[in-house]
């Protein structure tokens, strides 16, 4: 009978953690710019995307295959989903790890009409079988289908609907020069302005419905990471915050409370950012220290550090990366208020920094 209760306990946190889940991923969509004049920031890009979709309007074309690198939540996504809105085309998303086999790659392409966009998030994480298939499909529109096994296999080339792909990754050198040639605009997102991300923040407070005051919404873009995906859950948390407060309006102090109750600290740091910089100065002496060792003593995966923690980290110059692993800077040593041992300027030196 115990059990029993307990596993329905346990479904009913797993149903619950589904609906919020669900309900996170709509308000994200829900606070997506749907066009190009909507979307703050990133304005090169912006000039760019418009000339090549009125031009490719206007000639009645697919736009040409593009790639968007870029550290996470800095909008690759949202721009896909842009285009394609702009063109009046549909969208079909997936993402690397996702698509398994060639034959989960040629379902999704024969399933595309023309003029439909391909969009693959992570595309550096293909399987090089995926991806070779990939190459005729982008230059020739066409795929090659091997039937049967052994002396009686045969190859069978379907014809495509004319699409375009757009490839989305945070490791740009992690995909292979064939494909990375294929695309024919490579764009790279950089981290917003406080001001993009002010902006961002005051729309998304709008949207939700949010009375928020100026500095109230200046407070969250300070400790947003310069990302709007981030800048955006932080004005999902706030609202959260106010509202179990019964507080009608988000002033400076309701943020700096809501903030402090999730742990996010003047700088935009969390708690996995301050223990992974007190871990390298604590544990190994400011470093040098390699990226597999230090994920082994968070218990993180190698990849999270990477791309979750570490881009916001050397961007703001408290840690490097050298040749020897990675190593704390004098902003890491100030923000954790930790005096800078002697041996540190030897092992700058020893470095070259």
């Amino acid at each position: 009978m115990v059990i029993k209760t307990a596993q329905k306990k346990e479904e009913y946190k797993h149903d619950i953690s589904t609906v919020l889940l669900r309900d996170e991923k709509i308000f994200d969509r829900a606070l997506r710019p749907e066009t190009l004049t909507e979307y703050v920031g990133q304005d090169a890009i912006k000039r760019n995307l418009s000339i090549v979709i009125n031009a490719a309007r206007k000639r009645g074309e697919p736009i040409d295959h593009i790639l968007f690198y870029g550290s996470a939540g800095l909008g690759k996504t949202t721009l896909s989903h842009i285009i394609a809105k702009e063109m009046g085309v549909g969208i079909t998303v997936t993402s690397g790890p996702a698509i398994e086999r060639v034959g989960d790659l040629g379902s999704i392409l024969t399933n595309l009409s023309d003029g439909d966009i391909l969009f693959i998030d992570e595309i550096h994480r293909l399987r090089k079988t995926v991806e070779e298939v990939l190459y005729p499909a982008m230059e020739d529109g066409v795929i090659d289908i091997i039937v049967g096994k052994g002396p009686s296999a045969r190859t069978l080339q379907l014809d495509l609907p004319k699409f375009t792909l757009i490839g989305a990754t945070t490791q740009i050198g992690a995909l292979s020069n064939p494909l990375r040639n294929r695309f024919g605009s490579t764009y790279r997102l950089e981290f917003y302005t406080p001001n993009d991300i002010k902006q961002i923040v005051l729309r998304s407070a709008r949207l939700l419905d949010i009375v928020i005051h100026d500095d109230a919404a200046q407070e969250i873009a300070h400790r947003s990471r310069q990302t709007p995906r981030v800048a955006n859950r932080l004005v999902r948390r706030v609202r959260d915050y106010a509202q179990a407060h019964d507080l009608s309006e988000v002033t400076h102090t309701v943020v700096c409370d809501a903030l402090k109750l999730l742990d996010i600290d003047e700088s935009g740091l969390e708690a996995m950012d301050r223990q992974l910089l007190e871990k390298i100065i604590t544990v190994f002496h400011g470093g040098p220290v390699g990226v597999k060792t230090l994920a082994a003593s968070l218990g993180e995966e190698v990849y999270t550090i990477e791309e979750v923690y570490e881009p916001y980290l050397i961007q703001h110059g408290f840690i490097m990366r050298t040749p020897r692993g990675r190593v704390a800077l004098e902003a890491a040593f100030k923000h954790l208020n930790i005096n800078i041992p002697a041996r540190y300027e030897k092992m700058r030196s020893a470095l070259g920094m």
